[in-house]
């Protein structure tokens, strides 16, 4: 016995040597650590599921049988019953879009149930005969996508469960009928479809009211191959597959031999390139990625072979390590652009498939670097980071490429990026009624809208990312994901024939050739799991610092061995000897005309490099951007949001600033305060309700007497603050440019509270929360603010009371929930004259431009040379202006024309740009002709500031 307890105690703790005890201690520790990990990752995939159940159910109780949600307003957006957003406007098709484009989301996120009730409610109320036109493009990858994603999901539940077991492809059949109902689009010699089809009457027809259409963009007809291939698969006819093969055909046969780029637009008809800008965003991204996926699920080496061809041509010409920049097919040494747009994001996921992983994560970090510093990605930014253009339409792309670059790595940093996405999008999109669209990432504004591809994407790749394997039904590695994130299924490479009994036999590949497509990421990531952030380091600064780049140029005045001279606009003197010198090596001439202009012109063949003339394409680019930031500061927006409850902050209206009283952007924690209405209402004489105003932000109607005069009221009545509301009935920022209200030509130093305007649908939205709630609290800012922990813990009390209620209750909620968001201008058209006769308010529109009495400034792009005409810039001590150049006007696509003229500036107006619809009318004088040819090489600049996503 005692020797039973003698060995007992010589097992006791006491007994460890102490290193056995430390690394005993230590395991315990890692694998608390690693549990710790697990159970933040379950609770994130839990949040996911919750977000989705938040977007999916108000669709389906606020929207359906809508297209599409709009969150703000909580009903559904039908075509033709709410304002024409252009463009946009051609996926909606009246098949329940969202719905359709959701299918396969429910069954991965194992919400078998909403999967089997959604699919009958597909198959018994979805048409697909509507007369409608629609986006071949958006019908192929959403709806076709989508019933045939919830094929595939229908399919499987049924032979590995007992759902679906009353399920006999009636989603299929829907799917080949949608397929017949597009192909009529094909009808063109090319091959490559036409870009609109009406669902009931095709094209051509008087009724069909499409079909006139000359240019296509690439990805929309490079983006069928998967979809169609697969309806043909699945159902045996292979019409299908054969007219998508036929448009990848002529795409790559049209492609630019020299340089292996692709532009970005292309006649439907005679096949050449109408946009000869090449990048991996807007209008090409997905032809791209089906190449590569067409070969995995098709088992095509041919696809694999013309995409490495194009990649290497990518990495070559538009990868400029971390940036992404377009450049021209015939001269791929020039860039485009100076900015980048967010369907880029989708990149880095393509390169992890390619096996390509050190470029993936050098794009990635630069990526989320602008998403930390913007919240969400902006639908453009510059190539210093800057916002191009504000939307965020809450687009996936960038959870995609962290999904697919935490499967390669497995490191736990993209669990964080992922943590980020989840918080911004429950931070500043969420609202009662869904996830609003941002109308600008600077502001915090929303856009009333919640697109389809919300739900049909962004959820997968956050489920998945966070999801063990057990939690999905099946194994997502049998699957290949469309661009719209749809499952199809791999056994689908195969080849297939009809037999005399018109049943279909298969014969597999042998796809002992794919090990080599991807490199297995054990060779990539050897025993090193601190090799992603070895080559995440040097981007971590990326947005804050200049970007590093690989072949830094010495700007003019700067010193170092080996690196070659730059010089900048904003440096240029054209009295300087040196700096002429580096003209005439970048090709350009500084020509002085009769007229007292001074023309700057660029002959690249003349300069003494490729590299020069590089510099010198630069150096023209950068004069235009000079001049359009030096035309007079245009006030940015400001932000009116609502912060009592039920809003608590989650509402952002649209505000036009003041170019007197206090300026909010000093102002960090902004003004908030309760609002009241004046008496009288135009707040034109003194305020007869004081008691009511005084400590509150005073709310007066536009009109009879100068926005400063009720400024002055309000501040004697003792407001805090003031907000004008348009008089004009139904005027929105959402159809109105910015609105800044001016002063009354004295001074108005004596206004020391902040001043906002807001249209008459914005400020509807506060009268009616008034009428509703009586008491509601506001804040004016430069921007919407977080939510305060009282806030939150409001939100969460009115959340409880909310569902308590009964329907009848929030039916304001829903509508008060605004319509609004701030806009800047997207026709560049001005809303009022700079001054008002009756109603006497002087404001200052945003589309104008800086007029001078003589001299013009003209960049002239065409067979002539870049052309920039400079009438005396205004470089360092001498007495010159500086060049002002506006881009291209909508309607003339191959010219650059600019007008500088030289005096005082008389007439003083600026334009604000921020939407890609943005129209460049000028009242300033302009040149009756053009000369009508143009050199390849200056194509791209000259289109740098017209092309749209």
């Amino acid at each position: 016995m005692s020797g039973v307890e003698g060995g007992r105690e010589g097992f006791s703790s006491s007994a460890l040597p102490r290193w056995l005890l430390l690394l005993t201690v230590s395991c315990l520790g890692l694998r608390m650590v690693a549990a710790m990990e697990k159970e933040e990752k379950r609770q994130l995939r839990d949040q996911v599921l919750e977000m989705f159940d938040h977007a999916y159910q108000n669709y389906m109780e606020h929207a359906y049988p809508a297209d599409e949600l709009m969150p703000l307003t909580c009903r559904g957006r039908v075509r033709g019953l709410e304002p024409s957003r252009g463009d946009v406007d051609d996926a909606l098709g009246k098949f329940s879009l969202t719905l359709v484009d959701s299918l396969d989301t429910l069954a991965l996120l194992n919400q078998v149930e909403k999967f089997e009730a959604a699919v009958r409610k597909v198959i018994n109320d979805v048409h697909l005969d509507n007369d409608i036109v629609v986006s071949v493009f958006e019908t192929n990858i959403r709806v076709l996508g989508g019933l045939l994603g919830g094929h595939a999901m229908a399919t499987i539940l049924k032979e590995q469960s007992e759902q679906m077991q009353w399920y006999n492809d009636e989603l299929l059949y829907m799917a080949k009928e949608l397929g017949y109902r597009l192909l009529p689009a094909f009808n063109t010699t090319s091959g490559l479809p036409y870009p609109r089809v009406n669902l009931k009457h095709g094209l051509r027809r008087p009724e069909a009211r499409t079909g006139t259409e000359t240019d296509t963009c690439t990805a929309c007809a490079g983006t069928l191959i998967l979809e169609f291939a697969a309806l043909s698969r699945l159902s045996g006819d292979p019409v299908f597959e054969k007219h998508a093969r036929k448009a990848l055909d002529f795409l790559w046969e049209r492609r630019q031999r020299n340089s292996n780029l692709v532009g970005t637009t292309i006649n439907i008809h005679t096949g050449d390139w109408v946009r000869r800008d090449s990048g991996v965003g807007a209008g090409i991204d997905s032809y791209y990625e089906y190449l590569f996926k067409a070969y995995i699920l098709l088992g095509d080496d041919g696809y694999l072979q013309r995409f490495n061809t194009h990649y290497a041509a990518i990495m070559k010409y538009i990868s400029q390590p971390p940036l992404l920049l377009d450049v021209h097919i015939h001269k791929p040494l020039l860039n485009a652009r100076t900015w980048m747009d967010a369907l880029l994001a989708f990149f880095p996921g393509l390169q992890v498939l390619k096996g390509d992983i050190r470029p993936a994560i050098e794009t990635h970090e630069m990526l989320y670097q602008v998403t930390k510093k913007h919240n969400f990605l902006p639908e453009a930014f510059t190539t210093d980071f800057r916002v191009h253009w504000a939307q965020h339409p809450l687009r996936p792309e960038f959870a995609e490429s962290t999904y697919f670059l935490y499967k390669a790595t497995g490191d736990k940093y993209y669990l964080e990026v992922g943590k980020t996405i989840i918080e911004n999008l429950n931070k500043y999109a969420r609202v009662p009624c869904g996830f609003a669209a941002m109308k600008d990432v600077r502001t915090g504004s929303h856009e009333d809208r919640m697109d389809s591809f919300f739900l049909a994407e962004m959820f997968k790749y956050l489920f998945l990312l966070f999801a063990e394997k057990e939690d999905v039904l099946f194994d997502i590695e049998d699957y290949i994901f469309t661009t719209e994130a749809h499952l199809l299924p791999l056994w689908l490479s195969t080849n297939f024939t009809k037999n005399k009994k018109n049943e279909t036999s298969y014969t597999y590949l042998d796809d002992s050739n794919f090990d080599w497509s991807c490199p297995n990421t054990q060779v990539l990531f050897p025993n090193d799991p601190s090799y992603a952030n070895s080559i995440r380091e040097p981007f971590k600064n990326v947005v804050d610092k200049t970007c590093p780049k690989t072949n830094m140029r010495q700007e003019v005045g700067g010193d170092g061995p080996g690196v070659r001279s730059h010089l900048r606009a904003r440096d240029f003197m054209a009295n300087n000897p040196e700096h002429l010198d580096l003209l005439k090596k970048m090709g350009v001439s500084l020509i002085h005309l009769k007229d007292g202009r001074v023309q700057l012109v660029q002959h690249a063949n003349q300069a003494a490099s490729v590299h020069d003339a590089e510099d010198g394409l630069r150096f023209m680019q950068e004069m235009i951007e000079l001049s359009s930031q030096q035309q007079k500061e245009q006030l940015p927006p400001r932000a009116v949001q609502i912060i009592s409850p039920p809003f608590l902050g989650r509402v952002v209206l649209t505000a036009g600033p003041a170019q007197f009283g206090t300026e909010l952007s000093k102002i960090t924690s902004g003004v908030r305060g309760f609002v009241a209405r004046c008496e009288p209402y135009t707040g034109c004489s003194e305020v007869t309700n004081p008691e009511s105003i005084m400590g509150k932000i005073a709310l007066m109607k536009r009109g009879h007497c100068m926005f400063a005069e009720k400024a002055r009221n309000a501040q004697k009545a003792g407001a805090i603050g003031g907000i004008v509301i348009d008089d004009n009935e139904g005027s929105s920022s959402d159809t109105a440019p910015l609105f800044q209200m001016a002063g009354d030509g004295k001074n108005t130093d004596d206004v020391t509270i902040p001043m906002l305007f807001l249209f008459n649908k914005e400020g509807n939205i506060i009268l009616d929360a008034m009428q509703q709630y009586q008491e509601v609290e506001v804040l004016l800012s430069d921007k919407a603010k977080d939510r305060d922990p009282d806030m939150e813990e409001l939100d969460q009390h009115s959340e409880n009371d909310l569902q308590s209620r009964d329907p009848s209750s929030t039916a304001f909620e829903c509508q008060s929930v605004a319509e609004s968001y701030i806009k800047i201008p997207s026709n560049g058209k001005a809303d009022e004259s700079a001054s008002e006769q009756d109603a006497s308010d002087l404001s200052i529109t945003p589309d104008a431009k800086i007029r001078h009495s003589k001299e013009i400034l003209d960049i002239l792009s065409g067979n002539t040379p870049t052309a920039v005409s400079l009438d005396s810039v205004n470089v360092k001590d001498q007495d010159m202006q500086r060049t002002e150049c506006q881009g291209a006007s909508e309607e003339e696509q191959e010219s650059c024309i600019q007008e500088v003229k030289e005096g005082t500036d008389d007439d003083v107006e600026t334009e604000q740009e921020s939407s890609p619809n943005i129209s460049q009318e000028t009242e300033a004088r302009t040149i009756d002709s053009l000369l009508s040819d143009w050199k390849e090489e200056i194509d791209a600049f000259e289109m740098m500031d017209k092309d749209e996503l």
